[in-house]
Formats: C-alpha cells, sequence, structure tokens
C-alpha cells in the first residue's frame, strides 16, 4: 500500500484549506494524500472523508479528500482569524511530524500559517514553521530553500530585519548553509554534484571593499575553503547579476545572504510554481511559496498551484 503525503490546515481562516481541496481534486488519481484539520474549515461541498489512520487515506483518495479530524476550538470565518483556533494549529503540525516520522506519512505539506495569530493566541515562541520544524525533529539546523524548474534559492538569514543582517551573518553560519544545501540537493534532488554560487550581501558583491567589506573579510575566504574542500561553489557574486536566464543555467542553487534577496527573483520568475523546501530536517517538508491571503479567502478564487506543486514535490523528494 501507498503512503501518503501529509497536509497540515494551516490557519484555517486563510486560503489553506481551500487550495488543498483544489489540490486533492487535481491529484487525487496520483499522489495519495491525508489532510489534517477541522472538517468544518474545509470549503462548503468539499468530498471528504474521515479515516482513522493515514494508511487508510490510500483506499479513499481518488474519490474524497482524506482527512484525519482534529478538532479546533470554533468554526473559522474566511478572512477573520480567531485566536481560539492557534493553538489548534500548532498541534495540527506536531500531529503532522508524527506522523511522518512514524512512517505512516512518506512527507509533510504544510499550507500557510499565520505567525502573528499563532503569537497571540497560543503563545508560540518560534518566527516560522522553520524554526519550529527543527525544534519537533530534533534538527540541528533547518535551512529553507525555494524551488521551482527556473530557479532554486536559500536565503542564509531568514525572518529577521534587514539592520540585523550584517550582524547576524558569521562564517560559521554560512558554511552550514552551503554545507546542508548540497546535502540537500545530492539527498533529495538527486543530485549527484550539485553546482552552488553564493550571492554577495553588498551591492557589486562589495566591489573590492568600496561598498562594504563582508565579502573581503570572510565571505570569500569561506566559499574558497568549501571549494577547495571539494564542493563545487562559487562566489561572492553581485546579486544583480546572478538570475537573468544566462546565469541561471550555471548553478543548481544560489546561496543568498538574506530573505528578500533569495525570495523576490523566485517570485518574479515563478510565482504560481514556487515551492518552500526545509532542509537539513530527518523528515521531507514543502509548502506553497504563499501565505493566508486573508483578503480573498472564502472566495473559492485562490490559485491552488504552488500547492499542487508542493505536494507533488513532497513525494517525489521522498521516493528518492
Amino acid at each position: 500500500m501507498q503512503t501518503p503525503v501529509a497536509i497540515t490546515c494551516g490557519e484555517p481562516a486563510g486560503i489553506g484549506p481551500e487550495v488543498a481541496a483544489k489540490a486533492w481534486a487535481a491529484l487525487r488519481d496520483s499522489v495519495p494524500m491525508v489532510w489534517i484539520g477541522d472538517p468544518r474549515h474545509l470549503p462548503t461541498g468539499t468530498p471528504f472523508a474521515e479515516v482513522a489512520s493515514a494508511q487508510e487515506a490510500c483506499t479513499v483518495c481518488t474519490s474524497a479528500l482524506p482527512v484525519l479530524a482534529h478538532p479546533f476550538a470554533r468554526p473559522a470565518t474566511p478572512g477573520a482569524p480567531d485566536l481560539t483556533n492557534a493553538q489548534g494549529v500548532v498541534d495540527v503540525i506536531a500531529r503532522g511530524v508524527d506522523l511522518v516520522q512514524s512512517g505512516a506519512a512518506s512527507a509533510l505539506c504544510t499550507a500557510p500559517l499565520h505567525k502573528k495569530v499563532l503569537k497571540d493566541g497560543a503563545a508560540f515562541a518560534y518566527p516560522g514553521h522553520t524554526e519550529y520544524l527543527e525544534a519537533l525533529t530534533g534538527a540541528p539546523r533547518a535551512v529553507m530553500m525555494l524551488a521551482s524548474d527556473t530557479l532554486r534559492v536559500v536565503p542564509t538569514t531568514i525572518h529577521i530585519a534587514l539592520q540585523d543582517v550584517p550582524q547576524a551573518l558569521t562564517p560559521d553560519l554560512l558554511r552550514e548553509t552551503i554545507a546542508i544545501t548540497a546535502q540537500g540537493l545530492r539527498t533529495q534532488f538527486q543530485i549527484a554534484e550539485p553546482r552552488l554560487v553564493v550571492a554577495g550581501l553588498n551591492p557589486h558583491a562589495g566591489e573590492g571593499g568600496a561598498m562594504g567589506l563582508q565579502e573581503v573579510d570572510w565571505i570569500a575566504a569561506v566559499v574558497a575553503d568549501m571549494a577547495a574542500g571539494g564542493l563545487d561553489v562559487t562566489g561572492p557574486w553581485p546579486a544583480d547579476t546572478l538570475f537573468h536566464a544566462a546565469a541561471r543555467t550555471r548553478y543548481d542553487a544560489a546561496v543568498c545572504m538574506y530573505h528578500d534577496q533569495a525570495l523576490i527573483p523566485i517570485k518574479t520568475l515563478d510565482f504560481d510554481r514556487g515551492v518552500n523546501v526545509t532542509l537539513g530536517l530527518p523528515i521531507v517538508r514543502t509548502s506553497p511559496d504563499h501565505g493566508t491571503a486573508f483578503d480573498i479567502a472564502g472566495r473559492d478564487i485562490a490559485n491552488p498551484t504552488s500547492m499542487i506543486e508542493a505536494i507533488r514535490l513532497a513525494a517525489r523528494m521522498a521516493a528518492s
């Protein structure tokens, strides 16, 4: 029997339940899956079947969305998050991780959450999914990759203010990010000899120290040391020349210095098909590359493409 991809409900007042239902409709004949959440939060008219286990999901997946029911405090109002439901969102993520770690599910695909709602309603102490998954799985450090058929990017620092980036960036952090990225490309993307490029922090990669010193002080040395150790990695390169069509043919992933340096290119080039992949975990985890979209929740107009691609990629990565 096949093992399903576990899909967490995410913030129930957002578009997570809608895009999950639409993704099931698109993939039900090709990818077994099971949704974890409160069935009351699914769009009206969604054909679903409550199942007692993840394994049972594969017997009903083609005819109905399999649901591992997880009761929440209240029904959801689209676009209006309820703080009393926040703890349910957190608990569903933990339940999904447990399913994958036990082997009952092959991979985890997480729908978007709203960090402030979780902080205010459940005293959520993590900046986001990535850091919470580190804690749940005991991973020393996880790395966030945004991936599509067009581009793969990894931000070395993630959810921090731009003014804090220079202090947060360290040689050890960059070295670790590069190493985890390379290993993830080998094991989860089946790229035997991954090619990596590293972006500079400053404009023009510092231009020899004229526009910043991090590149000459230590970034170039980290890259050179890892290349000497046998990794195909080059840099630091000016970020403004890394993402045009010709440049993208020369690498398998770009390691960037901060969140927007990595995410703006992929969201510009392939917004609908970008997938968030967490590398460095002992499980496969993906998520769509968008947020809760409260402004369109409940209107049946959310585009499910990123969720579809996230589930597909999770299944492929688990199989490899």
